[in-house]
């Protein structure tokens, strides 16, 4: 299904050099926020303690953070969790004061505001505990991209693999720099999210790597510049109904999803946004620039000479 179709084909290489350059500036941004303010990870990474509470009613949000301002807990998150009479409340680690005695401050902190107030469970989440969550996201990513590009290396050809990693490892970069710039909490949702952002631009560099493959069995006179041009430009309807469609979805849950999925549906759009980007104009003309041609990717076909040799075409 396609919307619209164009007759020509967009000179998207011919800007290939101002598309990276975009993108490196870009990319370092990201590396020197990361750098400097670092990611503000959360209770699941730093620990802390977790607490959720039952009301009889829907939770008055506002109420139970004007609750939580007068004890002085710290840096705490307070949001819904599962239904609109529940609150899940994420507090960091205190010094000098044991999960039970926080735990007991809040709960009558809480129920002085609202006697409704009902506590449900009590967890604690040990800076080890964080540790080890955190290395093993860390070892999920690296061992995603290994696959990746072991993947594309066995479809299509080792150019297709590098310039692929490139582009997605720059859409993680550029989604961890924006929680670094705006010191958004990184929890174990928004890593999860940036897994699904791998997977998901990977998915749009192989449509175009499929494409490109395809265009040079066909297109044999053609020059890797329009090759790589047409492929794009073929791709661009099938792009805007995919993409556009998943964006839907996500800003759906960004809006209306709570505060429990705030963080991950945002980074979720800020991947897709990015990934569009980085599949087209970045995973693309890195392949050019590294010497794509058609003998690596289309095989020569052997023909039978008049004596019965085979000879290239």
């Amino acid at each position: 299904m396609e919307f619209f179709r164009f007759t020509r084909d967009i000179p998207f290489m011919r800007h290939a050099l101002t598309f990276n350059v975009i993108s490196l500036v870009t990319f370092l941004l990201a590396v020197f926020f990361l750098a400097t303010k670092g990611l503000n990870l959360g209770v699941d990474f730093r620990g802390g303690t977790v607490i959720e509470v039952t009301y009889g009613h829907p939770v008055d949000f506002v109420r139970v953070r004007e609750a939580l301002d007068k004890l002085n807990v710290g840096e705490y998150s307070a949001q819904s969790f599962g239904r609109s009479d529940t609150a899940l409340i994420r507090l960091p680690l205190k010094e000098g004061v044991s999960t039970a005695q926080l735990s007991d401050r809040v709960m009558s902190a809480l129920r002085a505001d609202d006697p409704a107030a009902t506590q449900q469970r009590v967890e604690f989440v040990g800076p080890q505990v964080g540790r080890e969550l955190y290395e093993n996201g860390a070892l999920a990513l690296l061992l995603v991209s290994l696959g990746i590009v072991a993947y594309l290396a066995l479809r299509f050809e080792w150019r297709f693999a590098i310039a692929a990693i490139v582009a997605n490892l720059h859409d993680v970069i550029i989604i961890l720099g924006f929680f670094a710039l705006f010191q958004w909490e990184f929890s174990l949702p928004v890593l999860a999210a940036v897994l699904a952002v791998l997977g998901y631009s990977v998915n749009e560099s192989v449509v175009i790597a499929d494409r490109i493959r395809e265009n040079f069995r066909k297109m044999r006179k053609a020059t890797v510049t329009h090759v790589i041009d047409n492929a794009i430009t073929s791709t661009i309807s099938r792009t805007i109904i995919t993409h556009g469609s998943t964006l839907m979805m996500v800003l759906s849950i960004l809006f209306f999803g709570g505060e429990t999925l705030h963080y991950f549906a945002l980074a979720l759009t800020i991947g897709i946004c990015f990934g569009i980007y980085s599949s087209v104009l970045v995973m693309a003309p890195l392949v050019m620039w590294m010497g794509v041609s058609r003998e690596d990717l289309v095989k020569p076909e052997k023909k039978a000479g008049p004596g019965g040799e085979k000879i290239l075409p």
